[in-house]
C-alpha cells in the first residue's frame, strides 16, 4: 500500500510491526515477521533514510519511531511535489513538440496544402505512414500485392496495426491468395483478424496502395519498383476513384479463413488470373510477380492449365480458353 510513496513491502511490514510495538527489538521483529535479522536491519535502514525512523534521544545509537501523521504525511507531500514537477515538465515538453511541429509545417507547406506530395525513398514513405498511424484515423484501406511478407516487414507492421486497431480504426486489407501458402504471413493475418481487422485475399492486385479516411491515398511512383518512393494523392476526384477500385476488389475477394473456391469452370481465382494474364501476353516472370509467387510456381500453374485444356502451346491454350469461356475480364 505504501509502495507509491517509495516504501518497499519489507519496510512497510517492519514499520507497521513497530507501530504496534514501538519498543520491540531487531530479534523480536525478525521472529514476529519470519524475517532473517539482516533483512530486518535492511528495512530499518530504509525506514531511516525515509525519515520514518530517527535517532533516539534516550538510547544513543538507537532509533525511535516517527508517527504516521508526521512521517507518511511528509513522504506524501514529497510525492505530490514530484508529480507536480513531472506535470510541469510534460506541459513544457508538449509545448516544445508543438513548436517543432509548427516549424516543420512551415518548412514543408506542401505536406498540408498540396493535392499531390511526392515521397522519395522507402524511408520517407515509412516515416509518412508512421505519422499517420499516430493520429486518430477512422478508416484505413490497403492493397498489399507483394505476396509473402518478410520477418522484418511483419515485425514493423505489427505495432502500427495494433496501435491503430486499439484506437478503434477500421482496417480493411487486401492481400494476394499466395500468402495463404506462407505460414508466417497467414498467421499474421489471422492475428490481425483476431485483433479486429478485416482481411481478404484475391488472385492479383493492380498496385500497392493505402487509403486514409477516404481523404488521402498513398500509391507508389512506380508500381513495379515501390521502393523508389510514393505519391500522396489528396485530390477528391482521384481519392474517390481509388476508393471505388478498392470496394470493387473487396467485394470479390475471399475472407481469410474461408476455403478456396472454384468457379463454374472449375478454376480457382489464381488459375483464372493466370489465364487472363497469359491472354494479355505477360511473361512468366511478370505473372509470377503479379501473383506473388515464384517463377517456378507460375510455370507449374501454366503447365497444369495447358494440360487441362489439352493444348500443346500457349497460343493453342489461349484459343481453347476462349472457346471454353475461360477468358474473363477481371
Amino acid at each position: 500500500m505504501l509502495e507509491a510513496l517509495g516504501v518497499s513491502l519489507d519496510a512497510e511490514r517492519v514499520y507497521k510491526a513497530m507501530l504496534a510495538e514501538p519498543r520491540v527489538g531487531v530479534v523480536q521483529l525478525a521472529d514476529r515477521l519470519g524475517f532473517p535479522t539482516e533483512r530486518v536491519r535492511d528495512s530499518l535502514d530504509e525506514l531511516a533514510k525515509l525519515s520514518l525512523l530517527r535517532p533516539s534521544y534516550e538510547s544513543p545509537g538507537g532509533l525511535r519511531l516517527v508517527s504516521p501523521e508526521v512521517g507518511l504525511s511528509h513522504l506524501l507531500a514529497e510525492r505530490e511535489a514530484e508529480l507536480l514537477e513531472q506535470q510541469r515538465q510534460i506541459a513544457a515538453s508538449r509545448a516544445a513538440v508543438a513548436a517543432v511541429v509548427a516549424d516543420y509545417a512551415d518548412l514543408h507547406p506542401s505536406r498540408q496544402h498540396s493535392d499531390i506530395e511526392q515521397l522519395v525513398g522507402i524511408d520517407a514513405v515509412r516515416s509518412w505512414i508512421e505519422e499517420r498511424a499516430h493520429v486518430g484515423l477512422a478508416e484505413v484501406m490497403t492493397f498489399s500485392p507483394g505476396g509473402a511478407m518478410s520477418e522484418q516487414s511483419l515485425a514493423a507492421a505489427r505495432p502500427l496495426d495494433q496501435e491503430a486497431l486499439a484506437r478503434g480504426t477500421k482496417m480493411r486489407s487486401l492481400y494476394l491468395d499466395s500468402v495463404r501458402n506462407h505460414p508466417p504471413t497467414i498467421n499474421y493475418l489471422r492475428w490481425l483478424v483476431e485483433q479486429g481487422g478485416q482481411v481478404r485475399t484475391t488472385a492479383t492486385l493492380p498496385l500497392r496502395m493505402i487509403i486514409f479516411d477516404r481523404k488521402q491515398a498513398l500509391i507508389p511512383v512506380n508500381p513495379e519498383h515501390s521502393k523508389t518512393g510514393a505519391v500522396v494523392q489528396r485530390g477528391p476526384g482521384m481519392v474517390a476513384a481509388l476508393c471505388a477500385l478498392f470496394e470493387q476488389m473487396w467485394q470479390t475477394a475471399r475472407p481469410v479463413g474461408e476455403e478456396r473456391q472454384r468457379d463454374d469452370q472449375g478454376l480457382t481465382g489464381q488459375e483464372q488470373a493466370v489465364i487472363n494474364l497469359l491472354a494479355e501476353g505477360w511473361t512468366d516472370d511478370v505473372i509470377a510477380r503479379k501473383l506473388g509467387v515464384s517463377v517456378r510456381t507460375s510455370r507449374r500453374i501454366t503447365a497444369e492449365l495447358t494440360q487441362r485444356l489439352g493444348a500443346r502451346s500457349r497460343f493453342q491454350a489461349g484459343a481453347r480458353a476462349v472457346e471454353r469461356g475461360w477468358i474473363k475480364q477481371i
